[in-house]
């Protein structure tokens, strides 16, 4: 099934217009999008490594994707998190660390934070999307960072 999206407007109102995943986003309009850091409480970062088929194959990223049309974006990053992970995350305490508008892709992302302490033996990945997870310390993605292995348009934070 493909994905249909809101669009909003330059000042990130939602507007009546749609599109599905894969048409273009006509000129002023903007898609939602959203990444979903989750730090378990040895301030460790999860993050999950793309499949080789996907664009950025292999790159290490936290889970994210685009808002789907109807969701909210905090909606729309628990389902990222359960589609590719199989974790449902409890929202209570989610942080939104970033809010921005990104002209070059033409989408408001917004940046979730969740605090979940998750064994790696409890994730179930999609396997068309994810390849591998682990948890990194702050230092280490940073390294990931500047090494050229996380996905280029993941806000680290």
């Amino acid at each position: 099934m493909t994905e249909r999206w809101d669009l909003y407007n330059d000042a990130g109102e939602k507007t009546d217009v749609t599109i599905f995943r894969g048409m273009p986003i006509p000129k002023g309009y903007y898609h939602l999008s959203v990444s979903a850091w989750i730090r378990n409480s040895k301030e460790q970062y999860l993050l999950s490594q793309r499949h080789p088929n996907k664009q950025y194959p292999l790159l290490w990223e936290c889970t994210g994707g685009s808002v789907l049309a109807g969701e909210d974006s905090l909606a729309g990053a628990l389902r990222e998190v359960k589609e590719e992970l199989g974790i449902t995350l409890d929202p209570t305490g989610a942080e939104r660390l970033c809010h921005t508008r990104r002209d070059s892709v033409q989408d408001f992302y917004d940046v979730w934070q969740f605090h979940a302490d998750i064994e790696l033996s409890e994730i179930r990945m999609q396997e068309t999307e994810v390849v591998d997870v682990k948890w990194v310390y702050r230092d280490e993605l940073l390294m990931y960072e500047k090494g050229g292995l996380l996905h280029p348009l993941l806000t680290v934070i």
